[in-house]
């Protein structure tokens, strides 16, 4: 029988990445639809860490299959580091991202750039069919920068310049990001330490 693994994500964005950095992975990768999966998991976690396990979890609890789930955000150090786990809340549910970018860009008016930094989080949590679980964490350091900018990513991309560059996230190639992206970083991590397992 063929091994899969389900991500805990209904984000057509993320699955790309996963795909992407799970490419020789023997097997199917599945989103929990994919999986014939449908909940509505309550993220009450107080950490980043917290709120992936919470996800693959609940997900895990339905299927008993190896489960991947993430939990991502942006900090903004003048901001307090808010968003943070709220990231996909900020605002209210379904306030579209240009409206919380532009609200952050607002917040910082006047703000200089060596004041401006800020850092996407991605914590990765997998629970293994017996139950078992590992946590990784990774970011990628950064600044918030005076416009959007971009069209490659989703979310906060558009406003979150990586020095190295001098580019948004989003105007990074999907190469380019999953090379040095938070996310793209905590997958290769977690895929390290799942190598006995999957």
């Amino acid at each position: 029988m063929k091994k899969k693994i389900i991500f805990a994500t209904g984000n057509s964005g993320k699955m790309k990445e996963i795909k992407s950095v799970f490419s020789d992975f023997d097997g199917e990768i599945l989103s929990m639809k994919e999986a014939g999966v449908f909940l509505d998991i309550e993220e009450n976690g107080t950490s980043f860490e917290e709120n992936a396990l919470l996800k693959a979890k609940a997900v895990w609890n339905q299927t008993g299959a190896i489960v991947l789930a993430d939990d991502s955000g942006l900090e903004v150090d003048y901001l307090n580091k808010e968003p943070g786990i709220y990231s996909a809340r900020y605002l209210g549910e379904d306030t579209p991202y240009d409206v919380k970018n532009k609200n952050i860009i607002d917040r910082l008016a006047g703000v200089p750039k060596e004041q401006r930094s800020a850092r996407f989080v991605c914590a990765i949590a997998a629970v293994l069919p017996n139950g078992s679980t590992k946590v990784v964490k990774k970011t990628i350091e950064g600044y918030i920068g005076y416009e959007e900018k971009g069209h490659n990513g989703f979310g906060y991309d558009p406003i979150f310049v990586v020095p190295e560059y001098g580019k948004t996230t989003a105007e990074l190639t999907m190469e380019e990001k999953n090379l040095i992206s938070h996310r793209g970083k905590a997958l290769r991590s977690m895929k390290e330490e799942l190598e006995g397992d999957i």
